[in-house]
């Protein structure tokens, strides 16, 4: 049998954007009265507020956008990269995404589980600022590797945490959007999925000058 797992978070009104922005998402509700019921809504959030999917316009001035980028960069074989066991703070190294993806392949996507989206999601700031994080090696790896696209279910970006930082400390998506791939943030329900290969889709929304957009991720995993 074929299953769709969701892996993607929920956002509505109690959601907060990075703390770069800090922004709350807000939703407007428009109605018309009469014998049915009619409404029309409008969003007020930053691109880059629960799932969604970063390009390269994110860190590089004129780089391409989501309406550049094909579907097929981010659909197709992924695994998972299992490294569960590293709690708050905790740095995804080189040495364990080598570990668990000894047997990558040119045009994988490579999917990695800390569980904190499972656990911390909607828990502001904790979510941030205590998240797990992405060694830039690690990054570097996957990307020198073969991966077309890297997705984490943590606050992959530490610096992005800092009410400080600079552009060019903007490590990992850095590397890993301007060396020809895609950067997939705060994925969930990572444990749902099997050991070795499925096919996984990370649709987005196909806005012209925009440098992320709102995604919504699943996998398809045959019983």
């Amino acid at each position: 049998m074929t299953r769709i797992i969701d892996l993607s978070v929920t956002i509505g009104e109690d959601t907060l954007s990075p703390p770069s922005v800090d922004k709350r998402l807000e939703l407007t509700t428009h109605t018309m009265s009469g014998e049915s019921h009619w409404q029309g809504s409008e969003v007020d959030m930053l691109l880059h507020t629960g799932s969604h999917v970063d390009f390269e316009r994110h860190t590089v001035e004129g780089g391409e956008t989501a309406a550049d980028v094909s579907l097929d960069r981010v659909c197709g074989e992924a695994f998972v990269v299992d490294v569960s066991g590293l709690g708050p703070n905790g740095e995804i190294t080189r040495e364990a995404v080598e570990a668990g993806a000894s047997d990558i392949r040119e045009g994988d996507i490579v999917l990695l589980r800390t569980d904190w989206t499972d656990d911390e999601w909607g828990n502001y700031p904790t979510y941030y600022v205590d998240s797990p994080y992405c060694a830039p090696e690690a990054a570097e790896w996957l990307v020198d590797n073969g991966a077309k696209a890297v997705g984490f279910d943590c606050f992959s970006e530490y610096s992005a945490r800092l009410p400080d930082f600079a552009p060019e400390d903007f490590v990992i998506h850095k590397v890993i959007l301007e060396n020809g791939a895609i950067l997939m943030q705060h994925l969930t329900n990572l444990s749902a999925l099997p050991d070795g290969r499925f096919r996984f889709y990370g649709p987005f929304v196909k806005m012209a000058g925009a440098e992320g957009t709102p995604a919504r991720f699943f996998a398809v995993v045959d019983d």
